[in-house]
């Protein structure tokens, strides 16, 4: 059976045995999917850029809510921002919406007891992943629920790299400036994110939560973009999006742009990245100056001497945190998520990302690059070369632990 499509989108062709959906992608976007199996036609991203835009529009999502409401965060804070939200889902708890939060307990550590309790009393369900608790069996404190994920009447979602907490938000409202994305999605890919927050409820201690339908079950939306969810819940899952990430740089014939919060590539991306290079591609990559966790942007400087060597042009944000994780290929393939290029979102996290086929939301991705280029220093080695030899001393050190930051 093959589902209708709106016209200009190709229907997509349902392999029946595995009911796995084979999406016939566009010939100009083909070679940059992996694979063609769960791409989700006719979605709509809107991207949006820092707390000043993320925030109005998931709050205003909330506020709409009829029948559903998860969210899921890494770091959700009892600050202005955080009352706000916790407001929000209270008001909607109140009105028979059901609300379903899950955040960590290591990136939420400050978070007092009172916040999740008065959301309870309203009717909320609340769980923290991963207690900071030695004495269970399977206990594991490296193990985050990294994820940023609100999921509202499974018709709209919001994802990418943007935390409950003032440090996001605007200067102008109060906040701390801090540069970071998100993005706005509907279309079948809801149901995607939906039912990725509904395994993680389930497996984690959550109560019962209805089945939700597959995506490839629901009729193709009418907006121009083909999506695909990149999860890492399960353990073959690891490595979903760093073989995205590396299939696309090896396709790329024009540009590589990279926004990532902490960069520490392992060695084949960072083959991948020089080999691009040689081919004439123009590879940028931009990081934070001055990170909030300096251990990384320690070794991070480590690892950019090598790709600088090898052509990369890297820039550095000046400001506030740069806590992005976005990338653009060719203004063609896209990613807004989670997912940053250090051993923990490889291997310990949960992540999520967003892979997006859709030359709109390209272009509006190179904007914002291009536009962060003003607020960053080119790096390069002579950059390294007038460091310090403690400074020099310390990344060659940091760079060494790399598997473990």
């Amino acid at each position: 059976m093959t589902t209708a499509a709106p016209e200009g989108i190709p229907e997509p062709i349902v392999d029946q045995p595995s009911r796995a959906i084979i999406v016939s992608l566009p010939r100009e976007l083909a070679p940059y999917a992996r694979t063609q199996l769960r791409w989700r036609p006719g979605c709509t991203v809107q991207v949006l850029r820092d707390g000043t835009e993320t925030y109005p529009a998931m709050l205003a999502a909330i506020a709409g809510a009829q029948q559903t409401i998860s969210l899921e965060t890494y770091i959700l804070a009892a600050d202005n921002i955080g009352t706000k939200f916790k407001e929000a889902l209270i008001e909607r708890a109140k009105a028979g919406v059901k609300v379903r939060m899950i955040y960590d307990a290591v990136g939420s550590f400050s978070l007092p007891g009172s916040y999740a309790e008065a959301l309870r009393a309203a009717g909320a369900e609340v769980i923290d992943f991963n207690p900071i608790a030695p004495w269970r069996r399977r206990f594991r404190l490296s193990h985050r629920d990294h994820r940023k994920v609100l999921v509202v009447d499974n018709v709209v979602a919001f994802t990418g790299g943007i935390n409950i907490a003032d440090e996001y938000d605007g200067v102008e409202n109060g906040g701390g400036g801090w540069h970071d994305m998100h993005c706005k999605v509907t279309g079948p890919i809801v149901l995607d994110l939906a039912r990725m927050f509904r395994r993680t409820w389930l497996r984690h201690g959550g109560g019962a939560f209805p089945p939700i339908p597959p995506a490839w079950s629901a009729p193709p939306g009418d907006g121009p973009s083909y999506t695909r969810l990149l999860d890492n819940t399960l353990r073959r899952q690891r490595g979903t999006t760093r073989r995205a990430y590396l299939h696309v740089i090896r396709s790329a014939r024009r540009s590589v742009l990279i926004q990532n919060a902490y960069f520490l590539p392992d060695r084949g991306v960072r083959r991948a990245l020089a080999r691009a290079v040689r081919r004439g591609v123009d590879v940028r990559i931009m990081v934070p100056g001055s990170s909030d966790v300096r251990v990384i942007e320690w070794a991070s400087t480590y690892a950019l001497r090598a790709l600088v060597r090898a052509g990369v042009k890297v820039l550095r944000w000046r400001g506030p945190m740069l806590h992005a994780k976005t990338a653009t290929i060719d203004a063609t393939w896209s990613t807004i998520g989670s997912y940053n290029f250090d051993a923990q979102s490889r291997f310990s996290n949960l992540e999520v990302t967003v892979e997006i086929l859709d030359l709109g939301t390209a272009q509006a991705l190179v904007k914002n690059f291009e536009r962060g280029v003003a607020n960053c220093d080119p790096w390069d080695e002579d950059s390294w070369q007038k460091l310090p030899w403690w400074k020099k001393a310390l990344s060659w050190l940091a760079f060494r632990f790399r598997r473990w930051l």
